[in-house]
């Protein structure tokens, strides 16, 4: 491998990583506030992906129109499962939370197939040329994708680290009944939390939809590396989700020469078995809530 090809390499693990961080994110918001692991991530994804696809077949709308309607959808959907599943089971052991949220992944990745069927579709993108730097190829679709997955990123730090409702949301996270004392009205947050949740896995599903093609599957395909890159960075740590998932992508990338495509799935098992054997509080030091 030359120093081109590992340059191309470490390119596509990152705007990759970026994309995974979302839903990586989503997952981490999800852990260390209501602290169960959200299965159904990957296909709030996929659920977010196909809303955009609809958008643009039915209506004709440009992508960037799709994906916005698609998030505000899919967030919905979140909230929505928030209020009639999750939060009903608040207080009960963390395993009845996880089931119920791989139940409702089968759920949506069901529901998709059959009604938009298990055919791969592509979102209605202009055909561009890769910029050429001396053998260092570089897609504007794909600089375009790593541009909007930042900026997202950066908005929902700023949600949580400067404004009141990240201030009440790490209440919420370290003492629920006292939030509630001080005044807090932590049902009204944790319906914006979902509705956050919800829209991130939806951007991230059109992301990852405009990189390669949509279809039942991806949700579920992507969950397992944002998990590892949930565990990577460190549980209940936004900032880890995201540095998890830029190390493992780039990882998954540099490892497609020896290993192949097809086994980058499993380098995301293999990432995640290691985590949990030698440093179970991931690379962000220990485990703690959203800070």
């Amino acid at each position: 491998m030359t120093w081109i090809d590992f340059v191309n390499l470490l390119i596509n693990g990152l705007i990759e990583g970026l994309v995974v961080a979302l839903p990586a994110l989503a997952m981490t918001l999800v852990m260390g506030v209501n602290r169960f692991p959200n299965a159904a991530t990957g296909d709030m994804l996929t659920t977010g992906a196909y809303a955009a696809v609809a958008v643009q077949l039915l209506g004709g709308w440009p992508l960037w129109a799709a994906a916005l309607i698609s998030m505000a959808a899919t967030a919905v959907v979140s909230a929505g499962s928030y209020t009639l599943i999750f939060r009903k089971l608040a207080g009960r052991p963390m395993v009845s939370s996880m089931l119920a949220a791989i139940g409702l992944g089968f759920l949506l990745r069901s529901l998709i197939g059959f009604f938009a069927g298990h055919d791969q579709r592509t979102f209605d993108l202009p055909l561009v040329r890769a910029w050429n730097f001396g053998g260092i190829r570089v897609l504007p679709t794909d600089l375009a994708i790593a541009a909007v997955a930042a900026v997202c990123l950066l908005v929902v730090f700023v949600l949580i680290y400067r404004t009141s409702f990240g201030r009440q949301l790490r209440a919420v996270a370290d003492s629920a009944d006292l939030a509630r004392a001080s005044g807090i009205r932590a049902n009204g947050l944790m319906l914006s939390l979902w509705l956050l949740v919800g829209a991130l896995s939806s951007l991230g599903g059109v992301l990852l939809g405009m990189k390669a093609v949509v279809s039942p599957e991806m949700g579920w395909e992507s969950l397992i590396p944002a998990f590892a890159a949930m565990v990577l960075g460190g549980i209940g740590s936004p900032m880890g989700a995201v540095l998890g998932a830029l190390l493992l992508c780039v990882a998954q990338e540099l490892a497609v020469p020896l290993m192949g495509p097809s086994y980058k799935l499993v380098l995301s098992f293999v990432v995640l078995a290691l985590v949990l054997l030698v440093r179970p509080a991931g690379i962000m030091g220990r485990v703690q809530l959203v800070r």
